[in-house]
């Protein structure tokens, strides 16, 4: 069978907080939308905008950042999968199917938290979602901004930690 590839890279605003639940098992999952938008001439030569909205998923420790960071406003980099479910609607017994973007690395661009805004600095915040072996974690002082750091042994150069990148969160 061929190679096939399911990969989304979506560049947007949030359009609402980011909802962070967990499964009965315990995982965390975020929910929120994201709007693109793009800009084209109609047949009589006027600019038209179209604004696309898409359904954003993330797991794990990678949504519990997305609460902490994330808010309506935020301008993300995001890059994942497409997803698409369905189910039986009980009341109409109707086929019900909604498709999902399910996050494997996001970059926050500008944030939007408690009614101020990042915009402009260039945030730039990029959280890597990498599974670390034995939850080993970095040293306390870490020689670039972040706030909670897992990585793997790939991360690590020489017995000390790399610097994945100047605004890099690896989680």
């Amino acid at each position: 069978m061929p190679k096939s590839v399911n990969k989304v890279i979506l560049v947007g605003n949030v359009g609402k907080d980011p909802e962070v639940r967990y499964s009965q098992s315990g995982t965390p999952v975020a929910n929120f939308s994201l709007d693109t938008n793009e800009r084209f001439k109609d047949r009589s030569g006027d600019w038209q905008d179209r604004t696309q909205w898409h359904n954003i998923v993330a797991w794990q420790r990678l949504a519990e950042v997305v609460g902490e960071y994330v808010a309506k406003g935020s301008k993300l980099y995001v890059e994942g999968k497409i997803q698409t479910s369905s189910w039986g609607d009980a009341q109409s017994g109707e086929r019900k199917y909604r498709t999902d973007i399910v996050v494997r690395d996001l970059v926050l661009l500008a944030s939007v938290r408690n009614g101020t805004s990042d915009r402009g600095r260039g945030l730039g915040l990029r959280i890597l979602h990498l599974n670390p072996p034995n939850g080993s974690r970095p040293p306390k002082t870490f020689p670039f901004n972040c706030v909670e750091i897992l990585a793997t042994p790939e991360t690590r150069a020489g017995g000390r930690w790399h610097d994945a990148g100047s605004h890099d969160l690896i989680i």
